[in-house]
Protein backbone atom coordinates (compact mmCIF):
# COMPACT_ATOMS: atom_id res chain seq x y z
CA UNK A 1 0.00 0.00 0.00
CA UNK A 2 1.17 3.19 -0.81
CA UNK A 3 1.45 6.41 1.46
CA UNK A 4 -1.42 8.96 1.35
CA UNK A 5 -0.20 12.20 0.25
CA UNK A 6 -2.67 14.14 2.58
CA UNK A 7 -0.40 17.09 1.76
CA UNK A 8 -1.93 17.40 -1.79
CA UNK A 9 -5.12 18.21 -0.37
CA UNK A 10 -6.73 21.42 1.70
CA UNK A 11 -6.95 21.19 5.30
CA UNK A 12 -10.89 21.22 4.61
CA UNK A 13 -10.41 18.53 2.41
CA UNK A 14 -8.48 16.25 4.65
CA UNK A 15 -11.08 17.30 7.37
CA UNK A 16 -13.71 15.93 5.05
CA UNK A 17 -12.61 12.91 4.06
CA UNK A 18 -11.67 11.67 8.23
CA UNK A 19 -15.27 12.59 8.80
CA UNK A 20 -16.65 11.13 5.66
CA UNK A 21 -14.31 7.44 6.64
CA UNK A 22 -16.20 7.60 10.11
CA UNK A 23 -19.45 7.75 8.24
CA UNK A 24 -18.30 4.39 6.64
CA UNK A 25 -19.04 1.70 9.02
CA UNK A 26 -23.26 0.92 9.24
CA UNK A 27 -22.29 0.55 13.31
CA UNK A 28 -21.32 4.26 13.54
CA UNK A 29 -23.89 5.20 11.89
CA UNK A 30 -26.38 3.68 13.80
CA UNK A 31 -25.15 4.97 16.57
CA UNK A 32 -25.31 8.29 15.16
CA UNK A 33 -28.85 7.92 14.60
CA UNK A 34 -29.30 6.76 18.08
CA UNK A 35 -27.72 9.38 19.99
CA UNK A 36 -29.46 12.15 18.01
CA UNK A 37 -32.87 10.24 18.81
CA UNK A 38 -31.90 9.62 22.65
CA UNK A 39 -29.95 13.11 22.83
CA UNK A 40 -27.33 11.47 24.82
CA UNK A 41 -26.46 8.24 25.64
CA UNK A 42 -25.04 5.91 28.42
CA UNK A 43 -22.67 3.50 26.46
CA UNK A 44 -24.70 0.25 27.99
CA UNK A 45 -27.74 1.27 26.23
CA UNK A 46 -26.11 1.51 22.99
CA UNK A 47 -24.36 -2.19 23.61
CA UNK A 48 -28.55 -2.90 24.26
CA UNK A 49 -29.76 -1.21 21.11
CA UNK A 50 -27.09 -2.34 18.54
CA UNK A 51 -26.81 -5.91 19.49
CA UNK A 52 -22.86 -5.78 19.26
CA UNK A 53 -20.15 -6.11 22.12
CA UNK A 54 -18.98 -3.70 24.30
CA UNK A 55 -15.83 -3.73 22.89
CA UNK A 56 -17.10 -3.16 19.29
CA UNK A 57 -19.66 -0.11 20.42
CA UNK A 58 -16.32 1.14 22.03
CA UNK A 59 -14.14 0.93 19.25
CA UNK A 60 -16.51 2.66 16.86
CA UNK A 61 -17.05 5.59 19.88
CA UNK A 62 -13.28 6.04 19.65
CA UNK A 63 -13.34 6.42 15.96
CA UNK A 64 -16.96 8.64 15.97
CA UNK A 65 -14.62 11.11 19.06
CA UNK A 66 -11.55 11.07 17.49
CA UNK A 67 -13.20 13.00 14.37
CA UNK A 68 -15.49 15.23 16.99
CA UNK A 69 -18.74 13.91 15.36
CA UNK A 70 -19.53 13.46 19.40
CA UNK A 71 -18.28 13.96 22.83
CA UNK A 72 -18.19 12.48 25.87
CA UNK A 73 -18.74 12.99 29.24
CA UNK A 74 -18.02 10.37 32.90
CA UNK A 75 -20.71 10.45 34.62
CA UNK A 76 -19.74 7.74 37.59
CA UNK A 77 -18.37 4.58 36.39
CA UNK A 78 -20.42 5.52 32.57
CA UNK A 79 -19.23 7.29 29.72
CA UNK A 80 -22.49 9.62 28.90
CA UNK A 81 -21.81 10.59 24.63
CA UNK A 82 -23.94 12.96 22.68
CA UNK A 83 -23.94 14.67 19.37
CA UNK A 84 -20.69 17.69 18.97
CA UNK A 85 -22.76 19.97 17.51
CA UNK A 86 -20.51 22.46 16.82
CA UNK A 87 -18.90 19.91 14.90
CA UNK A 88 -21.65 18.56 13.10
CA UNK A 89 -22.90 21.44 12.04
CA UNK A 90 -19.31 22.57 10.90
CA UNK A 91 -19.65 19.40 8.64
CA UNK A 92 -23.52 19.66 7.28
CA UNK A 93 -22.10 23.05 6.17
CA UNK A 94 -19.39 21.64 4.21
CA UNK A 95 -20.93 18.36 2.47
CA UNK A 96 -24.12 20.63 1.81
CA UNK A 97 -21.74 23.26 -0.10
CA UNK A 98 -20.17 20.25 -1.47
CA UNK A 99 -23.63 18.82 -2.99
CA UNK A 100 -25.05 22.17 -3.81
CA UNK A 101 -22.06 22.59 -6.21
CA UNK A 102 -23.54 20.17 -8.19
CA UNK A 103 -25.13 21.41 -11.34
CA UNK A 104 -26.63 18.45 -13.39
CA UNK A 105 -26.13 20.86 -16.65
CA UNK A 106 -22.31 21.15 -16.14
CA UNK A 107 -21.88 17.41 -16.83
CA UNK A 108 -21.28 15.84 -20.33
Amino acid sequence: MGVSKTDLFTTQQNELALVAKAFAHPARVAILEHLIKANQCINSDLVEELGLAQATISQHLKELKSVGLIKGTVEGTSMCYCINSEVWNGVKERLQGLLDSYSPESCC
